[in-house]
């Protein structure tokens, strides 16, 4: 099973600033089983508000530095995969085995490390 993180600002459509992943690739992940959430420097309430106003149930809402927890939370994935626009993102996931794509390189569909 996968699960895939997703930072806000600057990497979601709905982020502020807006970043370029759309709210379909949540719904399209869903649908493949994934278990998806937000980690986010935003608060757990702030990034619930904004998901329960585009009508978005996530599996998990978090920050960024504790994708540790998150990770021990649902012991069943093999992969784990956060996608953020900023530095913090990236160590982050990886300093808690995750892999890791800044908004603007994630993989290509078909090539490898694609996310679906």
């Amino acid at each position: 099973m996968v699960l895939l993180s997703l930072d806000i600002d600057g990497t979601m459509e709905v982020g502020d600033p807006p970043g370029w992943i759309p709210l379909e690739w949540i719904h399209r992940a869903k649908a493949k089983g994934y278990v998806v959430g937000s980690a986010s420097d935003r608060t757990k309430t702030d990034q619930r508000l904004l998901w329960e106003r585009h009508g978005i149930e996530l599996d998990f809402i978090d920050h960024k530095h504790k994708l540790d927890e998150v990770k021990a939370r649902f012991p069943e994935t093999t992969r784990w995969i956060h996608i953020g626009d900023g530095e913090a993102d990236a160590l982050y996931a990886t300093k808690h085995g995750f892999e890791f794509h800044f908004v603007d390189a994630v993989p290509e569909e078909g090539s490898p490390g694609w996310i679906f």
